[in-house]
């Protein structure tokens, strides 16, 4: 990306005053930059634990595998999941306040002793395996933000703070060398008014 500029005063305090803001910006946009790949690896460990927990507690409950058959179809159902929005870093990401289920009504005497059992069983099966995707998808938002924030510290690292450095040194070479050029044909002109002072004497 190349900096456009002026070759006077004006534009270099401009390129100074943008040079100050990315280079006091930079080191905040690391932190960022590194506390977010930080809580990327959380959100992606902790889902995973909650997939491992799932996988455990099913086969917990291989045993029960023949009652199942028994059980009711559409007897528990999620009705809704509500969530929170949570900041971090700037980045909006869900949380999990809780999942609300919907529990047909059974005949307790009619069904076996275990169905409550099983309703509670499904509940917590349910809760992990929705966890698990919250945090996914926080993992994602969360990546997506780092992604972005690594982009602007490579624009600013690489392209833009060397961009304006080298613009200021350019403005300040060409400054000087007119100011050298000025003093320079001051130095001759004062020259030829002695060398004509002398011949008029």
């Amino acid at each position: 990306m190349a900096i456009k500029f002026q070759y006077n005063k004006t534009s270099l305090n401009e390129l100074n005053k943008q040079l100050k803001v990315r280079l006091r910006t930079l080191p905040t946009l690391k932190n960022k930059e590194s506390a977010l790949r930080l809580e990327v690896k959380r959100a992606k460990k902790r889902s995973d634990d909650l997939l491992e927990l799932l996988s455990s507690k099913l086969k917990e409950y291989d045993y029960l595998a023949g009652l199942w058959n028994e059980f009711e179809p559409g007897l528990i159902s999620v009705k809704d999941v509500v969530l929170e929005t949570v900041k971090f870093a700037g980045v909006k990401t869900p949380e999990l306040k809780e999942v609300i289920y919907e529990v047909k009504e059974f005949d307790l005497f009619r069904k076996p002793l275990w169905y409550t059992d099983g309703v509670k069983i499904l509940k917590d099966l349910a809760q992990i395996g929705i966890e698990s995707e919250i945090y996914t998808e926080k993992a994602r938002l969360l990546d997506f933000s780092r992604k972005k924030t690594t982009q602007k510290v490579n624009l600013y690292e690489k392209v833009q703070i060397p961009g304006y450095q080298e613009a200021i040194r350019k403005i300040k070479r060409y400054m000087e060398d007119e100011e050298n050029l000025s003093k320079a044909s001051q130095k001759i002109v004062k020259t030829r008014h002695q060398q004509e002072e002398e011949e008029e004497l």
